[in-house]
């Protein structure tokens, strides 16, 4: 069904032209807004209540000797999470990620252009102007009884004939110039819920950001105390050698008295050669780190090096909060609820398809055969017509997307559940793993202590006479295997309290989402600019 009145032309319509706008306008903001309502759904299925705390608290672990989480009355992490680990060098290359990583600069601009998207969207609730002008002039034939005729001419035997006798008439010029205005308000609120669903991802991108920001500066964090570790390895590989490099002297000099066979130098050698060849393999991690720490604050690896210098931190106490928190500081599940609602908008998208668009339009100008008399009120032109369309057969078009749209809320429900339970998952993970490592550090830190005191008597056996030189390589294959064991599984501490932090959120939550009045701002000249 479609139907148009069209005006034109009629002296008495211009006064009515203000308000008849205003009768759009009112219409408008009164209009229905079609669309299910929003609400955020349940964070679990079925309404499964959230736990009063994490199973894997240390607190509730008693008889731990290790790592403790901050006191439930000490504030949540804010803003740089990374300073709880009180190493300047840490605080000033996440201050350098912050600024020049790629992966977060690309994550912005995308949130930049979700929020000119919002702009485009918004740009639909407001009337279209626009301005033309013409300049034409023309002439036309007119046949000897006074008719517009054509001249043509005849190919035959060579002599052309003239098809009535025609004569030129006199040049016409016309000028015009228009000015015009359309307008579809939004009666329905198919652009109304368009610009929720732009908003929304708009948000969903900003989210997206902030979790970027966090993996990134997550990363960060492990690659260097990754980095601190494999010194603190290349550092007991160091002075094992020359441990071992001591030990080979005296037992050479031993055989060269006859105190003792050619097989225990060549045990001692052969111990030597086996840690120099494991201190030599551990370059290659730790360059990797070096060159992975290099891109992340935005540097080419060629340019960029850090001192050796060997690990020696813990894992500071850190505020875990209530499992009801965690879904206010992940920026990851802050994406997937966003998400939701964006999709709930755009089934309200869809369910406006099925009522009339209304369109309004007008014209105004002046039309002329001169420049001198264009703009004489005499020849002043101007029309008005508002136009109503439906749809009346599409074949289920309309059904099919407000289904399809249904189906994808559904699918962002799922996932958004899911998401939360993967970040239940990665808490109770990492705090495990940080109590667990925790314990076992210090009691691998005595079994290196046993071991130190294991080599010391063979050694003095060895000395006596009273048991070989093989018992000796015994006894120093296990202290170096246990304090391997010790720095790795520091590293393995550290590195999980980092992620432990990751899974909480960083210092984010959700009141630094951005608002849909502020993802509808026009960006700042900075913001807009072509970056080189």
């Amino acid at each position: 069904m479609y139907f148009t009145m069209e005006i034109i032309h009629f002296p008495a319509m211009r006064k009515l032209i203000p308000g008849l706008l205003l009768c759009a306008v009112s219409a408008l903001f009164a209009g229905c807004l079609i669309g299910p309502r929003y609400k955020v759904p349940s964070a679990t299925a079925d309404m499964q209540p959230l736990p009063a705390g994490y199973k894997e608290n240390p607190d509730r672990f008693k008889g731990g000797a290790g790592w403790k989480v901050a006191q439930p009355s000490d504030a949540m992490l804010r803003g740089d999470w990374w300073k709880i680990f009180h190493d300047p060098e840490l605080n000033a290359l996440e201050d350098s990620l912050n600024i020049n990583n790629q992966n977060i600069k690309e994550y912005f601009q995308n949130f930049m252009e979700a929020r000119a998207l919002v702009g485009e969207v918004n740009a639909q609730l407001y009337p279209t102007i626009t301005a033309n002008a013409s300049y034409l002039r023309s002439q036309s034939a007119t046949g000897s009884a006074g008719s517009t005729g054509a001249v043509t001419s005849g190919v035959g035997s060579g002599v052309g004939t003239a098809v009535g006798l025609a004569k030129s008439a006199s040049p016409v010029t016309s000028i015009m110039t228009a000015l015009n205005l359309s307008w579809e308000p939004d009666l329905w609120g198919r652009v109304r819920n368009e610009l929720r669903a732009s908003q929304y991802t708009a948000q969903v991108s900003a989210a997206d950001l902030e979790n970027e920001r966090l993996t990134e500066q997550s990363s960060l964090a492990v690659y260097f105390f990754e980095l601190r570790g494999q010194d603190a390895l290349e550092k007991l590989y160091e002075d094992t050698v020359e441990a071992d490099k001591k030990s080979l002297a005296y037992t050479q000099a031993q055989y060269d008295t006859g105190i003792i066979d050619k097989i225990a130098v060549v045990e001692a050698t052969n111990t030597l050669q086996n840690a120099e060849a494991a201190a030599t393999n551990l370059g290659v991690l730790r360059a990797q780190y070096e060159h992975a720490i290099a891109v992340l604050v935005g540097t080419v690896p060629s340019f960029f090096s850090m001192p050796p210098k060997v690990l020696t931190a813990n894992p500071p106490p850190i505020p875990v909060g209530l499992p009801s928190q965690l879904i206010e500081r992940r920026p990851d599940v802050a994406a997937t609820e966003r998400a939701m609602a964006a999709v709930n908008a755009q089934i309200g998208m869809a369910e406006a398809a099925y009522f009339p668009t209304v369109t309004l339009s007008t014209d105004s100008g002046f039309q002329s055969d001169a420049v001198s008399k264009l703009f004489d009120s005499n020849n002043h032109t101007w029309s008005i017509g508002p136009s109503v369309s439906e749809t009346i057969f599409d074949a289920g078009l309309r059904a099919a997307t407000v289904h399809q749209y249904t189906a994808t809320y559904n699918s962002d429900l799922a996932a958004y559940r899911q998401t939360v339970l993967t970040a239940f998952q990665q808490v109770e993970d990492y705090l495990a793993q940080v109590r667990i490592l925790s314990n076992q550090l210090l009691q691998q830190r005595g079994a290196v202590q046993s071991a130190e005191e294991y080599v010391k008597l063979e050694t003095d056996r060895y000395k006596l006479g009273i048991d070989p030189y093989v018992d000796v390589v015994t006894a120093q294959t296990t202290l170096l295997s246990d304090q391997q064991t010790a720095i790795d599984v520091q590293i393995q501490e550290m590195t999980g309290a980092v992620q432990l932090v990751e899974a909480l959120g960083g210092g984010w939550d959700r009141s630094q989402l951005p608002s849909a009045h502020d993802v509808s701002k026009w960006p700042s000249r900075s913001e807009s600019a072509i970056q080189q």
